[in-house]
């Protein structure tokens, strides 16, 4: 059996196992990556390096940051003043949509959703209301807001590259013509009818860090101070990465080491504060991204899919079919595996027909970046699945409608703003 069949039917049982949830999440990636390296697919380097991939460390480190904020009882205080002004639940889930949203376009999405998660369950102890409702609009919202700019997300760059390399590119808010309008129309599903579709979960169904119910009124005050001033610098840290030359993975780790070392919250702690479902679930889930992309795998899928349109496909038609390929891929691929894999394809296949690069690569981008209906489309989606006690199909009953609206949105806007034969 060639190494492309094997990865394919390992996609085939992860999807199965993720929807069945027969055994934990977290075991089936990890059984998947087992499984790449027993059938010789992977070495044993490439299977698990998932696990020292720069989000793994960013989310070991920003789960310690927001885990001082929550253990000194900052967090809570944070929801306090949030929840003054947002008096319902709705309001609540709209003022986070709309500032994870906005801060997502200039920063990266998955730092964004890694410093806000815990300020929002802290919200949610403090005002009453079931966080795992809050949490999702909270990274679905992150997701969307990658689409403002050309820095929001990393499928974003590698665009552009591929752009730049035939002398073209995108403008630095031209993804915002298609993203901006996916965000407000996201943003308004959730806050009306999409709110039904948010599960309810109690805290004794998850098993997070952030359960434990705690008296904070014996926490010295400047513990309080000094772990929010630190979750700022690191947050300021993450918004100028490229002009200080740190990663977000090494801001991460610098603020979380700085609040062990100043007792802001101790070694014991720390390590507690580390959601372990979340980081056998991606580091486990990678190795399927790398063995789809190593084997050919999901280059084959995608040829496949382009081959069925034939010769001279209408334009409209192409384009939603890029747009519907690279939503399903990057559900289960990470949305920069899937646009890295589908960029080169697409501009050979706009060049051959003599259409513009540009309207096929964005349609390649947004719907790269639907990685709404399952835990392990994005980093922030996986974060958050211990905290908000969420199964695989919390998310694609949630997430699918998104993927709908995202989709009607892209296809009335794309041939307007980016023609294919200008």
């Amino acid at each position: 059996m060639s190494p492309s069949t094997i990865t394919l039917l390992f996609l085939l049982f992860a999807v199965i196992m993720f929807v069945l949830e027969k055994i934990p999440l977290g075991v089936t990636s990890m059984i998947v990556c087992t499984g790449l390296v027993v059938t010789g697919v992977l070495d044993v380097k490439t299977a698990f390096s998932g696990f020292i991939d720069s989000n793994v460390i960013l989310f070991v480190a920003m789960f310690i940051v927001g885990g001082a904020l929550f253990e000194t009882g900052m967090a809570n205080k944070i929801g306090g003043i949030v929840t003054r002004f947002a008096k319902t639940e709705r309001t609540l889930i709209i003022a986070i949509m709309v500032i994870v949203g906005l801060m997502s376009g200039v920063l990266s999405n998955t730092g964004t959703a890694a410093v806000l998660i815990p300020v929002v369950i802290g919200i949610a102890a403090k005002s009453g209301y079931s966080r795992s409702r809050l949490l999702m609009p909270l990274v679905f919202a992150a997701a969307m807001g990658g689409n403002l700019s050309l820095i929001g997300a990393p499928g974003n760059l590698i665009a552009q590259s591929g752009l730049q390399e035939i002398g073209m590119s995108f403008g630095f808010f031209e993804y915002a013509v298609v993203g901006l309008p996916i965000l407000v129309c996201g943003i308004l599903f959730y806050a009306t009818v999409g709110y039904n579709l948010l599960p309810n979960k109690n805290p004794s169904d998850s098993d997070s860090v952030f359960d434990e119910e705690k008296d904070f009124s014996n926490v010295p005050q400047w513990k309080q101070i000094l772990s929010l001033v630190i979750l700022v610098l690191t947050l300021a840290g993450m918004i100028f990465e490229e002009q200080i030359g740190i990663k977000l993975c090494v801001t991460g780790c610098i603020g979380a080491l700085a609040l062990i070392l100043t007792g802001v919250i101790s070694e014991k702690d720390a390590l507690k504060s580390i959601d372990l479902k979340t980081i056998f679930l991606f580091g486990g889930t990678l190795s399927l991204a790398s063995a789809l992309s190593s084997t050919g795998a999901g280059e084959m899928i995608a040829n496949k899919v382009m081959q069925a349109l034939g010769e001279n496909p209408s334009p409209f038609i192409l384009t939603f079919v890029v747009f519907i390929l690279c939503c399903i891929m990057t559900n289960f691929m990470s949305n920069t595996a899937t646009t890295a894999l589908m960029v080169p394809i697409c501009i050979s296949i706009a060049q051959g027909m003599g259409a513009d690069p540009r309207a096929v690569l964005m349609a390649c981008v947004i719907g790269g970046s639907c990685a709404y209906a399952t835990p392990i489309g994005m980093p922030a989606n996986t974060m958050v699945v211990g905290a908000g006690g969420y199964t695989f199909m919390d998310y694609v009953k949630s997430g699918f409608p998104l993927i709908i609206i995202a989709t009607v949105v892209s296809m009335i806007i794309l041939p307007i703003a980016f023609p294919f034969f200008p």
